[in-house]
């Protein structure tokens, strides 16, 4: 187990140094999934701090079930509206070590059509 745990964290980690070569001081939003919820956060990078962040648990969520594309593509549409009051347009998608397919891209999408830009 503890050999698989390093094998996410450097594929993390790999994502992570990609982004950080492109990133040109843009916020990163990143996703955490679980089996029965998903998460996202819009994170200051160079002032280490989470700026927004939308959940399947948040009381303004209307979806009904956590794990499903419809309930991401929701939350990404409730991160982009409190990113655009903040004033946050353009950011970086953060996978984590997560293929870009099913739920995350779903939750991509979503922030896409709710006026993020990355």
């Amino acid at each position: 187990m503890g050999k698989k745990l390093s094998l996410q964290e450097r594929r993390k980690q790999r994502t992570r140094t990609k982004l950080r070569k492109v990133a040109n001081g843009r916020a990163r939003l990143s996703v955490f999934r679980s089996s029965k919820h998903i998460y996202a956060q819009v994170i200051d990078d160079l002032e280490g701090k989470t700026v927004a962040s939308a959940s399947t648990k948040d009381k303004d969520f209307k979806g009904a079930k956590g794990t499903d594309k419809q309930a991401a593509e929701e939350v990404g549409k409730l991160l982009a509206k409190r990113a655009s009051e903040i004033g946050i347009k353009d950011v970086v998608f953060d996978r984590g070590d997560y293929i870009y397919h099913g739920r995350v891209k779903a939750l991509a999408e979503g922030a896409r059509e709710g006026g993020l830009n990355f």
